[in-house]
Parts: C-alpha cells; sequence; structure tokens
C-alpha cells in the first residue's frame, strides 16, 4: 500500500522546488525534464499557444511604431511636408498595429491574463532592437543590461504563472461578475477613480501619477472585459454558441468605452510629459492592474504556492527594470536638425552671443549695453 503525500506549507513548497527544478534542468532523461520537454509542452499547449499570439502581437506592434517613426522622419526631412495621415507609409504602420493588437486580444481566450498582461515588455525591447538595427539609433549598455533582464523576466514569467486552463463560458463570467469579491473591487475601483478624476479635472492637478493610475484603473476593466470577450468568442468556436447572452454585449461596451478613455488619458499624459517617462510608468502600472484584475475576477492564483507566486512577481520585477532601462534617456535624442545655426554658419567666426543671455542683466538692451536711444534731433531719450 502506498504511503499518503505529505501535506501542509512543507509539502507545497517541495512540490514547488520539484517544479523549478524540472523547468532548470536539461539534459536528463525524464517525463518533465525542461520546460521544452514533451510533458511540459502538452501541459502547457494552450497557454503557450497564448504566450505566443501575445509575442508576435507585441513585436508586430514595434515595427509599426517604429514604421510610424520613420515616416515621420521622411516628411521632417521634406522641403514642402505633408501631413503624416497622407503617407502611405504611415498608414501601414497602422495597419500593423491594428493586426498587433488583434493577437493580443486574441492571446487572452487562450492563457490567464496573469501570464499575457507583463509580455508587453516585448514590445519595448524589440522597438529598440529595430530602432537599433534599422533607424541606426544608438545602442547603448542600458540597453543591452534592459533586454537581458527583460528576457529573463519573461522566462520566469512563463515557467511561473498560473497554470490553470479555464473555459471562459458566458455563464462563468456572470457568476464571477456579480461575485462579492469583484463586487467589492469594482465598488473601491469607481471610488478611487472618481476621486483622482476630481483632483484632475477640479483641481487641475495633472502629474503623471494621476493620469497614469487613472489609465491603470480602466485598465482593469479593460484585461477583465476583453478576456472574456475573447474566451467567449473561442467558446463559440469550439464548443457552444455563447454570443446569444447579454453578457457578452455588456463586456464588450466595457472593453470598447475603457479602451476609448485610456486613449484619451494617454495622449494627455504624452502632451505633458516624455515618452521616455510614460512609457515605463505605463507598463508597471497595466502591469499591476492587470494582474490584480486576473487574480480578483478570475482567480488565477488560487491554490498557488508561495514560492510559485514569489518566482512571479521576481520575473514582473525583472521585466519593469528591463523596461525602465530601455527606455531611460531616450526621449532626450533629438532628431537631426535639417537647418543651420546661425551661430555656426561654416566658414565664419562668430566673436559674440548673437542673443544676450535671457537671465543677464543685458537681455534686452541695445549693443552698446545702454538703455537709452537717441531722437531724430540727436538727443539721448531714457528707454
Amino acid at each position: 500500500m502506498a504511503a499518503p503525500a505529505p501535506r501542509g506549507p512543507g509539502a507545497a513548497a517541495s512540490a514547488t522546488l520539484d517544479e523549478l527544478s524540472r523547468n532548470l534542468t536539461y539534459g536528463a532523461l525524464g517525463a518533465g525534464n525542461g520546460s521544452l520537454s514533451g510533458a511540459w509542452y502538452r501541459r502547457n499547449q494552450i497557454h503557450l499557444f497564448g504566450v505566443l499570439l501575445a509575442i508576435l502581437g507585441n513585436l508586430v506592434i514595434s515595427v509599426s511604431l517604429n514604421i510610424q517613426k520613420y515616416s515621420h522622419l521622411q516628411l521632417a526631412h521634406q522641403e514642402h511636408p505633408r501631413p503624416y495621415f497622407k503617407s502611405v507609409l504611415w498608414w501601414s504602420g497602422v495597419i500593423l498595429m491594428a493586426v498587433g493588437e488583434t493577437g493580443n486580444f486574441a492571446a487572452y481566450g487562450f492563457a490567464p491574463i496573469t501570464l499575457i498582461a507583463p509580455l508587453g515588455c516585448m514590445s519595448v525591447t524589440g522597438s529598440a532592437i529595430i530602432s537599433v538595427t534599422f533607424l541606426k539609433e544608438n545602442l547603448r549598455a542600458s540597453d543591452l543590461l534592459g533586454m537581458t533582464l527583460a528576457f529573463a523576466g519573461t522566462y520566469l514569467l512563463v515557467n511561473f504563472a498560473p497554470n490553470i486552463t479555464q473555459d471562459i463560458s458566458a455563464r462563468t463570467v456572470q457568476y464571477s461578475f456579480v461575485g462579492w469579491q469583484f463586487m467589492t473591487y469594482g465598488i473601491l475601483e469607481i471610488l478611487i477613480f472618481c476621486i483622482l478624476l476630481y483632483f484632475h479635472k477640479r483641481k487641475g492637478m495633472k502629474h503623471i501619477v494621476i493620469l497614469l493610475t487613472l489609465v491603470a484603473l480602466l485598465a482593469s476593466l479593460t484585461v477583465i472585459s476583453v478576456k472574456a470577450v475573447s474566451g467567449m468568442i473561442a467558446f463559440s468556436v469550439t464548443d457552444k454558441m455563447q454570443l446569444t447572452y447579454p453578457i457578452f454585449y455588456i463586456m464588450f461596451i466595457i472593453m470598447i468605452a475603457s479602451c476609448v478613455f485610456q486613449v484619451k488619458l494617454l495622449n494627455q499624459a504624452t502632451k505633458l510629459y516624455n515618452t521616455a517617462t510614460v512609457v515605463p510608468i505605463n507598463h508597471t502600472f497595466f502591469t499591476i492592474s492587470a494582474i490584480i484584475a486576473g487574480i480578483i475576477f478570475y482567480k488565477e492564483f488560487l491554490g498557488a504556492a508561495f514560492l510559485t507566486i514569489f518566482i512571479y512577481l521576481f520575473g514582473c520585477f525583472l521585466s519593469f527594470l528591463g523596461v525602465v532601462l530601455v527606455t531611460r534617456n531616450r526621449g532626450k535624442e533629438h532628431l537631426p536638425q535639417s537647418y543651420i545655426d546661425i551661430g555656426h554658419v561654416p566658414g565664419k567666426q562668430t566673436l559674440d552671443k548673437i542673443q544676450p543671455d535671457s537671465n543677464g542683466l543685458s537681455y534686452g538692451t541695445l549693443p552698446d549695453g545702454s538703455d537709452s536711444t537717441k531722437s531724430p534731433s540727436g538727443e539721448k531719450k531714457e528707454v
């Protein structure tokens, strides 16, 4: 007779260590050998398909952003630049972005939110690689370190994200939607959102943390509704039609509305602050908000061991740090000037400043430093 399996926190930690050993060991014989073994692949096949869709979608978004950037550079160097929306190259970038976002949308139907949301770091790192390769931007040491950390974090995320397979039906979404956990979370989120919106609109507070917290609160609703809509469409294709239930259209409306307001607030943030500041903070806030939403609405970490959660969060931290390093000081790189600086005319030597220092005492005075002018009769008049 087989001995009963040990129970308790020690057994859970031991099981997690065994999983870590299997995931990080290569070359030995065994059913669970390594992350690329047959057993591991069969156990996570559906999730891996979602991960592949998300990574490919984020890489396509990276290509689209660089194509749009290249089209803006081309238009900036034209003698008579035309509007960017009349450029075929710019529109091709927009179409590619739509394709990439479609891949991200589909990925939520095959894998947990807590696995797909942090993979947004692939878009940032991919964009940096493409910029260096094709747009001839400088490759910095911080870029290499950031990419390495982002890839390491992604590996940990894929291995230690919740290994649950959910069939997202209309009844499942309805049950979670009216559950006390989500109702409590929704009320708290609405209260925080209204308070921040009051300070933003009425008090005129434009701090980046306020703006991007508003975006993150909307993003939590977005990922919940996106997974619900995507999951119900996938369930309709593989099993039973779900598109006749009212909850599908409720989630669809929430998805569209939250996306529209997110874009509006993000545009405000990018107008007020540098993109190199907005991107890492938005990625961090969005990911944290999405993880919390996935845990509360879809119970994605239910029954997970503490060590598994810790390694997963450490992977998130590495991806956050990687994004910060890749985007750090990148906004300070300016476009090449297409004009000649009047102070650096070729073949001419400038002996003095063309324009006085605005902080100096001589700013606004005549070249001889006097504050007086001469009248037509030759008399000096004080200005």
